[in-house]
């Protein structure tokens, strides 16, 4: 065949060569013709921001990986999950990373099906971001998530993986987001991405790998009628450790509080410590393998136009507040960690943030350059990690209602905290008031017993309490209440009468 006859194939090899240039150009460039950022979210299942030594300094915990990130952006105090319908907390909470709907407007709630659009599931995050031009790519735990939305991602590995093993642990999901990765440079795909990362752990049974439980100083505790031997080397107890709840929480039957494998209904200081230890095993665990996924992104040159996300479905109690599971309101389980950095985010800074975890696809939106979705409820918190805006919201609101009905709710405004629990068919009704910024552990009258006192960094004092019953709190606690009855007409609470 002639130069002349091999012309024709030429053009069209070019054609197609250009096609595919402008085409990967369009991608890995916005309308504005600057680079489009990359997106890495990474989800712990079962994580208090209390864990943390960016949230506590003097946690016990490593996880040098995690502490990078802050180091390189910024870490967002005040993050919340909103609340739950469900005993099964990370349900409702997952539905609203991936809808940014708000809790009593999912498909799942009592009467939410019929205040959301039927198509909401073409509304999510990874299905935006498909029609936006990324690639997105999911790895996570199965089950109690929202699998619409789920089945949205071009690339999905969902296994629960909660081991001490490369296979059966952590390192799995971070080896199909490495294979990912790895494809994506060997086509020279050149589209952004976003990588959804769901850890499995730290979530119970809390099997982490032997070097890591020594450590800890933790054993797989296996035997539900004796405690584990006391060991030195566990974890401090927290200093709102009590060996009980003073009063029924709505739901004192669920899974976490009477059937943790390890635990049981044991809340000994021996059995406490030991689980937490089991607990940081896996957290020092799953932090090893973000390190993985950072050092992959840094050596392909992708990390610095990749905004990380590190979050958690929501808090746990481990022993704070004589609690157990997630099933509850207090700081340590109704907050969640936020850190955050990427592109124009300042190194080492912090903010108050008052953000929700349904508003992380808003942020994405934004951060993408796109409009998010009409049925999206969020807000973007793009400002906050800017610097341009210390908090979204003023007032935060929290509901669990996944036991006896109406369960519990809470709202927060400035230092100020009401917590309100109310079940009917318990003959409970009992209201907490706390001032955060004189008791940030919300410690109750039951804390003031010289056993768990001495736990506490400084003396217990007069404001170390539930203000609730005291009358020189008594404004403070109707205006409270007021502001509680106000925000559940706002969000849609269905059970707002019945307080």
């Amino acid at each position: 065949m002639t130069v002349r006859q091999h012309a024709p194939l030429v053009v069209l090899w070019i054609g197609i060569m250009v096609s595919q240039a402008m085409t990967f150009g369009a991608y890995e460039q916005g309308e504005t013709g600057e680079r489009r950022p990359h997106f890495l979210i990474i989800v712990a299942d079962d994580q208090s921001p209390l864990d943390l030594k960016v949230y506590d300094p003097k946690s016990q915990l490593d996880t040098p990986h995690i502490d990078r990130i802050a180091t390189t952006g910024m870490v967002i105090d005040a993050a919340y999950h909103l609340g739950s319908y469900s005993g099964a907390v990370c349900l409702p909470s997952r539905y609203m990373i991936m809808s940014g709907r708000s809790l009593w407007r999912l498909p799942g709630a009592p009467g939410g099906k019929d205040r959301c659009p039927p198509d909401l599931h073409e509304h999510t995050l990874p299905a935006v971001l498909n029609r936006a031009g990324y690639i997105t790519m999911r790895t996570c735990k199965q089950g109690n998530s929202y699998e619409a939305a789920n089945r949205q991602f071009a690339v999905r590995h969902d296994q629960t993986k909660r081991g001490s093993t490369h296979s059966t642990g952590s390192p799995w999901h971070v080896d199909r987001v490495i294979e990912f990765l790895q494809s994506r440079a060997a086509e020279a795909d050149m589209r952004p991405f976003l990588i959804y990362l769901g850890f499995s752990h730290p979530h119970d049974p809390r099997d982490g790998p032997k070097d890591l439980l020594n450590k800890y100083g933790a054993i797989n505790h296996t035997d539900p009628h004796h405690p584990p031997a006391a060991n030195t080397q566990a974890p401090r107890l927290p200093v709102n450790y009590l060996p009980a709840h003073p009063f029924s929480t709505t739901h004192d039957d669920v899974r976490d509080e009477i059937d943790v494998s390890g635990v049981w209904r044991r809340r000994d200081q021996a059995t406490v410590r030991n689980e937490i230890g089991r607990q940081f095993a896996c957290c020092e665990y799953l932090d090893q393998q973000v390190g993985r996924v950072l050092d992959h992104l840094e050596s392909m040159g992708e990390l610095d136009n990749t905004y990380v996300v590190y979050t958690a479905d929501h808090g746990i109690a481990i022993g704070r507040h004589g609690l157990m599971g997630k099933q509850n309101l207090y700081q340590h389980t109704w907050r969640v960690p936020m850190i955050v950095s990427g592109p124009g985010i300042a190194p080492g800074s912090r903010a108050t943030g008052n953000v929700y975890l349904m508003d992380l696809l808003a942020t994405v939106c934004d951060w993408a350059g796109i409009a998010a979705p009409e049925s999206n409820e969020g807000q973007s918190f793009r400002a906050v990690v800017e610097g341009q805006a210390p908090q979204l919201r003023d007032v935060m609101y929290g509901a669990y209602s996944g036991g006896a009905k109406p369960g519990i709710r809470c709202v927060q405004h400035g230092d100020w905290k009401l917590i309100q629990y109310a079940a009917s068919d318990h003959n409970q009704h009992q209201l907490q008031l706390f001032n955060l910024a004189e008791n940030p552990y919300e410690l109750l009258v039951e804390h003031h017993d010289s056993q768990f006192a001495k736990l506490l960094d400084s003396a217990v004092d007069s404001q170390h309490r539930n203000l609730a019953n005291d009358p020189q709190y008594a404004r403070q606690l109707e205006a409270m209440r007021q502001l509680l009855d106000a925000q559940m007409q706002t969000w849609d609470d269905p059970y707002r009468t019945q307080y």
